[in-house]
Protein backbone atom coordinates (compact mmCIF):
# COMPACT_ATOMS: atom_id res chain seq x y z
CA UNK A 1 0.00 0.00 0.00
CA UNK A 2 2.87 2.33 0.74
CA UNK A 3 4.88 1.73 -2.19
CA UNK A 4 1.74 2.41 -4.00
CA UNK A 5 1.35 5.51 -3.02
CA UNK A 6 4.84 6.13 -3.42
CA UNK A 7 5.17 5.20 -7.01
CA UNK A 8 2.07 7.15 -7.70
CA UNK A 9 3.11 10.41 -5.91
CA UNK A 10 6.27 10.22 -8.22
CA UNK A 11 4.41 9.50 -11.36
CA UNK A 12 2.50 12.61 -9.99
CA UNK A 13 5.91 14.28 -9.64
CA UNK A 14 7.35 13.49 -13.25
CA UNK A 15 4.52 14.43 -14.32
CA UNK A 16 4.32 17.94 -13.03
CA UNK A 17 7.98 18.74 -14.08
CA UNK A 18 7.07 17.06 -17.73
CA UNK A 19 4.22 19.85 -18.16
CA UNK A 20 6.89 22.49 -17.04
CA UNK A 21 9.83 21.41 -18.89
CA UNK A 22 7.01 21.13 -22.39
CA UNK A 23 4.93 23.34 -22.01
CA UNK A 24 4.40 24.37 -25.62
CA UNK A 25 3.55 21.26 -27.04
CA UNK A 26 1.73 19.61 -24.03
CA UNK A 27 -0.58 22.86 -22.91
CA UNK A 28 -0.04 26.05 -25.41
CA UNK A 29 -0.65 24.13 -28.64
CA UNK A 30 -3.42 21.62 -26.97
CA UNK A 31 -5.20 24.97 -25.72
CA UNK A 32 -4.86 26.99 -28.99
CA UNK A 33 -6.13 24.12 -30.78
CA UNK A 34 -9.10 23.31 -28.56
CA UNK A 35 -10.43 26.42 -28.06
CA UNK A 36 -10.91 26.98 -31.81
CA UNK A 37 -12.13 23.80 -31.86
CA UNK A 38 -14.56 24.79 -29.31
CA UNK A 39 -15.65 27.91 -30.62
CA UNK A 40 -16.28 25.99 -34.46
CA UNK A 41 -18.10 23.64 -32.25
CA UNK A 42 -20.29 26.12 -31.16
CA UNK A 43 -20.86 28.05 -34.43
CA UNK A 44 -22.44 24.51 -35.94
CA UNK A 45 -26.10 25.25 -36.57
CA UNK A 46 -28.29 23.20 -33.76
CA UNK A 47 -30.03 20.98 -36.98
CA UNK A 48 -26.81 19.13 -37.36
CA UNK A 49 -26.30 18.35 -34.24
CA UNK A 50 -27.92 14.92 -33.03
CA UNK A 51 -29.74 14.75 -30.32
CA UNK A 52 -29.29 11.21 -28.41
CA UNK A 53 -30.87 11.93 -25.04
CA UNK A 54 -32.42 14.96 -22.75
CA UNK A 55 -30.77 17.46 -21.62
CA UNK A 56 -27.34 16.32 -23.81
CA UNK A 57 -26.18 20.29 -24.27
CA UNK A 58 -25.87 20.61 -20.96
CA UNK A 59 -23.63 17.98 -20.43
CA UNK A 60 -21.76 18.66 -24.07
CA UNK A 61 -20.95 22.34 -22.72
CA UNK A 62 -20.17 20.91 -18.80
CA UNK A 63 -17.04 17.94 -20.38
CA UNK A 64 -16.25 21.26 -22.91
CA UNK A 65 -15.80 23.74 -20.49
CA UNK A 66 -14.27 21.50 -18.08
CA UNK A 67 -11.13 20.81 -20.61
CA UNK A 68 -11.19 24.31 -21.45
CA UNK A 69 -10.97 24.44 -17.73
CA UNK A 70 -7.76 22.52 -17.69
CA UNK A 71 -6.06 23.83 -20.70
CA UNK A 72 -6.59 26.92 -19.37
CA UNK A 73 -5.19 26.36 -15.83
CA UNK A 74 -2.35 24.93 -16.79
CA UNK A 75 -1.66 27.34 -19.18
CA UNK A 76 -1.37 30.27 -17.05
CA UNK A 77 0.02 28.20 -14.15
CA UNK A 78 2.93 27.11 -16.47
CA UNK A 79 4.06 30.15 -18.48
CA UNK A 80 6.83 31.56 -16.60
CA UNK A 81 6.81 35.06 -18.08
CA UNK A 82 4.82 36.74 -15.10
CA UNK A 83 4.99 35.64 -11.29
CA UNK A 84 1.44 37.26 -10.69
CA UNK A 85 -0.46 35.34 -13.05
CA UNK A 86 0.98 31.88 -12.17
CA UNK A 87 0.03 32.68 -8.57
CA UNK A 88 -3.49 34.02 -9.56
CA UNK A 89 -3.35 30.94 -12.20
CA UNK A 90 -6.41 29.33 -10.89
CA UNK A 91 -8.89 32.06 -9.92
CA UNK A 92 -7.99 33.88 -13.57
CA UNK A 93 -8.55 30.82 -15.46
CA UNK A 94 -12.12 30.26 -13.46
CA UNK A 95 -13.11 34.38 -14.26
CA UNK A 96 -12.23 33.20 -18.40
CA UNK A 97 -14.28 30.80 -18.68
CA UNK A 98 -17.07 32.42 -16.61
CA UNK A 99 -16.74 35.48 -18.85
CA UNK A 100 -15.82 33.58 -22.34
CA UNK A 101 -19.00 31.02 -21.54
CA UNK A 102 -20.98 34.58 -21.52
CA UNK A 103 -19.61 36.05 -24.66
CA UNK A 104 -19.99 32.14 -26.00
CA UNK A 105 -23.90 32.13 -25.39
CA UNK A 106 -23.81 35.20 -27.09
CA UNK A 107 -22.24 34.31 -29.56
CA UNK A 108 -24.83 31.42 -30.37
CA UNK A 109 -27.57 34.46 -30.49
CA UNK A 110 -26.65 35.03 -34.56
CA UNK A 111 -26.13 30.93 -35.16
CA UNK A 112 -28.92 29.23 -36.51
CA UNK A 113 -31.04 26.93 -34.26
CA UNK A 114 -29.15 28.22 -31.92
CA UNK A 115 -30.10 30.40 -28.33
CA UNK A 116 -28.51 32.08 -25.87
CA UNK A 117 -29.44 29.92 -22.43
CA UNK A 118 -28.70 30.85 -18.81
CA UNK A 119 -28.54 27.10 -18.01
CA UNK A 120 -25.67 26.06 -20.82
CA UNK A 121 -23.42 29.50 -19.35
CA UNK A 122 -23.73 27.57 -15.18
CA UNK A 123 -23.24 24.38 -17.00
CA UNK A 124 -20.30 25.94 -18.76
CA UNK A 125 -19.02 27.60 -15.71
CA UNK A 126 -19.46 24.71 -13.36
CA UNK A 127 -17.30 22.94 -15.72
CA UNK A 128 -14.80 25.24 -16.11
CA UNK A 129 -14.60 25.36 -11.88
CA UNK A 130 -14.63 21.15 -11.66
CA UNK A 131 -11.61 21.03 -14.66
CA UNK A 132 -9.53 24.01 -12.90
CA UNK A 133 -10.00 22.51 -9.56
CA UNK A 134 -8.80 19.39 -11.02
CA UNK A 135 -5.65 21.18 -11.96
CA UNK A 136 -5.26 23.12 -8.49
CA UNK A 137 -5.47 20.10 -6.19
CA UNK A 138 -2.50 17.91 -8.83
CA UNK A 139 -0.76 21.05 -8.30
CA UNK A 140 -1.26 21.76 -4.77
CA UNK A 141 -0.68 17.85 -4.09
CA UNK A 142 2.42 18.13 -6.16
CA UNK A 143 3.94 21.17 -5.31
CA UNK A 144 3.47 20.93 -1.26
CA UNK A 145 4.27 17.08 -0.87
CA UNK A 146 7.84 18.10 -3.01
CA UNK A 147 8.57 21.47 -2.32
CA UNK A 148 8.18 22.02 -6.37
CA UNK A 149 8.13 25.21 -7.51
Amino acid sequence: MIKSRMQSNSFLTRLYKYFGSNTITLIYIPLIVYWITLFILTTIPADNVPQLFENQDKYEHFIAYCGLGILLSLTLYFQKKFKLISSYAFLLASLFVFVYGAIDELHQLFVPGRYCDFYDWLADSSGGIIGTGIIFLFVKRVSKKYSID
